[in-house]
């Protein structure tokens, strides 16, 4: 079952904080510049977890991730540009 994290970093050395971004933006959507919304799967996140784990410098940098569950999902605030893009829906007719 997919679950929704948000990812966040602060990275230091301007390429790790490159790589890192690059890497979140397979797995989710920025929504600010070191925080990312993601939907996974739980194998998935550990995925995700161990690329990062593998660029940031552990005594300089940081990155944490935030599991969501869906009533708290569902009840987030987000003010301005901050709100996550909603899933476009495509219908097919055959």
């Amino acid at each position: 079952m997919a679950l929704t994290v948000l990812a966040a970093y602060d990275v230091s050395d301007d390429r790790s904080r490159s790589r890192v971004a690059a890497t979140l933006q397979r797995w989710g959507d920025r929504i600010q510049y070191s925080l990312f919304v993601c939907t996974l799967e739980p194998a998935d996140i550990d995925q995700m977890v161990s690329a990062v784990h593998a660029i940031i410098d552990h005594d300089a940098d940081s990155f944490i991730v935030f599991r969501q569950c869906g009533t708290c999902w569902d009840r987030h605030v987000a003010l301005g540009q901050g709100e996550p893009r909603k899933p476009t829906l495509y219908h097919a007719v055959m």
